[in-house]
């Protein structure tokens, strides 16, 4: 093949959720709440919980075995392991390389990519690179959290958001038209501490007693500049996209968004003005899970057939960093 035209496309997809469901009903009893007053806000009916003896790479190992399945690619055929995520295992090593172990891809390198929600697609952008530069030929990409083990359960700002969770793709070297057409990812850091993890760094190490006295090991949000944020940077993120390949909005055959809040998605949706039937939603059954969210989400559309050859599909991030991307690709 000749190294000017290797494009990178995705052969398989999976997904990994906790069984156990964490409905609104349930969160009525635990803080001042109710099932209108989250839907009407957010859209969130109910989310998976993790149970004790379950981690973020239980999960990522899972998604990435149906993944593997799907595309008929063995572990040992693995360049490459990326895992987007914020609540890793461990602070080290990295999480991708408890997965390397788990599933035998014993000739891969791996490594954790820290992009909160735009995870999975810092992932993907970068295995696309590692593709077209032919450093790589088949790589396993991943998005995996356990938000609730980091969730102040009694604000009820934040724990009615997130859920727990995991999706992979297998991304694999192609030369024909299909394929990622191209990847976008931007930062903006002057916003980082509209939303992050206080505590358990180097700043705030977990042998202090205020982190634990001050709670914060718990995630912090500063929830409606966020939103505000979130709308203007994946509409950025998509616009550039579809610029940079000469496409509209009416190009797209299926847009799937980081799903965090319905107004968001909609939102983002009605900026670039595309109809409801060609957005994929599954946040009112899972929440925001974060890194985790859109590949359980593509996985999702491509088990429904919501994805034929040669739609063009759209996947579009904002999270906290600010970090934010978008991955054009013809499926």
């Amino acid at each position: 093949m000749n190294s000017v035209l290797l494009r990178s496309k995705i052969t398989g997809t999976g997904s990994a959720l906790p069984d156990t469901i964490l409905t609104n009903a349930d969160l009525e009893k635990m803080v001042e709440t109710n099932d209108e007053w989250i839907t009407s806000r957010t859209g969130i009916r109910q989310r998976r919980i993790a149970k004790e003896g379950e981690f973020t790479s239980t999960f990522a190992v899972a998604a990435s075995r149906r993944a593997m399945d799907m595309a008929g690619v063995s572990a040992d055929q693995i360049d490459l392991i990326i895992l987007g995520t914020i609540t890793p295992d461990f602070p080290f090593p990295a999480t991708a390389c408890i997965v390397q172990r788990e599933i035998g891809a014993c000739n891969a390198v791996a490594f954790d990519v820290s992009a909160a929600c735009s995870g999975f697609i810092y992932g993907l952008s970068i295995a696309d690179n590692y593709i077209r530069t032919g450093a790589a030929k088949k790589v396993l990409v991943i998005g995996a959290e356990v938000l609730s083990r980091i969730i102040d359960w009694s604000d009820r700002n934040t724990c009615i958001l997130f859920g727990d969770g995991a999706g992979a793709a297998v991304v694999e070297v192609c030369d024909g038209e299909k394929g990622i057409l191209s990847s976008h990812i931007f930062s903006n850091g002057s916003y980082w501490d509209m939303l992050y993890q206080p505590g358990c760094g180097s700043r705030n190490p977990a042998s202090n007693n205020r982190t634990i006295d001050e709670g914060l090991f718990y995630l912090k949000m500063e929830g409606n500049d966020v939103f505000k944020h979130a709308v203007r940077c994946m509409d950025e993120a998509a616009s550039t996209a579809l610029t940079a390949n000469n496409m509209t909005p009416a190009d797209i055959s299926l847009f799937i968004p980081h799903q965090a809040n319905r107004r968001i998605i909609d939102a983002t949706a009605k900026r670039l003005g595309l109809p409801q039937e060609k957005v994929f939603v599954n946040l009112h059954k899972y929440g925001n899970t974060s890194a985790a969210s859109i590949p359980i989400a593509l996985d999702e559309a491509n088990r429904e057939h919501r994805m034929h050859a040669g739609d063009v599909v759209l996947l579009d991030a904002f999270g906290g960093g600010f970090t934010y991307g978008s991955i054009l690709m013809r499926w």
